[in-house]
């Protein structure tokens, strides 16, 4: 039994806890990230050929803002498209990488929803227009406790762990966020090789083994 700690946002952590408690570890956690919604106004969905999302954070803001009928949706990653309630492509890599080299061509006009500061590599790629549904506050804990690893699921946790003097061992959701840690200092043991909750409870039985 190892003592993990996860870092995701409050609520947020469940279904990964859920599932690594089912394999008989200790969970503890600290919430690192907040998540702030940007704003009720609707937003207009009509005239797209595509709408894009790259979070579980963003489909819950598309649902509850959009205006009109969807059209076919693109989602990194399952849980986002199960967030959204459906989506016509889920990428078999999730990250914008992997979405941009699946996507139909022509793919007509284009709305990216993301995050306050997102990457633009798909947007720049595809002309698209961006609307920022929520935005990510990286948390100041007064302390973090003991753990034999932790889970690191977006670059700004990995940024607020490193600046709390979390020094890991660490295991990270895909590179972005491995880049992110080490630039913060942060020893990274693993990396999941699909970005989702199956990559990281791999990882982590990966990491764990080695260590």
């Amino acid at each position: 039994m190892a003592r993990i700690l996860l870092t995701r946002p409050q609520g947020q952590e469940r279904e990964l806890g859920t599932r690594l408690t089912a394999l008989g570890h200790e969970i503890l956690h600290v919430a690192l990230i907040a998540i702030e919604p940007l704003g009720d106004e609707p937003i207009d969905v009509a005239g797209y050929d595509w709408v894009v999302v790259t979070s579980v954070n963003g489909a819950r803001e598309l649902r509850r803002r959009a205006h009109g009928p969807l059209p076919r949706v693109a989602a990194i990653g399952r849980a986002t498209a199960e967030a959204l309630g459906r989506a016509d492509l889920v990428p078999s890599v999730s990250s914008q990488e992997g979405l941009l080299a699946e996507l139909p061509r022509p793919v007509g006009r284009v709305l990216f929803v993301a995050a306050e500061g997102a990457r633009s590599l798909l947007p720049d790629e595809l002309g698209a227009d961006v609307v920022p549904v929520y935005r990510t506050r990286e948390l100041e804990p007064a302390q973090l406790p003991e753990a034999d690893l932790v889970v690191l699921a977006s670059p700004s946790a990995a940024r607020a762990y490193g600046r709390a003097g979390g020094v890991g061992p660490a295991v990270t959701i895909g590179p972005e966020t491995t880049r992110a840690a080490v630039s913060a200092g942060v020893d990274v043991a693993g990396e999941a090789v699909t970005h989702d909750l199956d990559g990281l409870v791999a990882a982590v039985d990966t990491a764990l083994a080695i260590g």
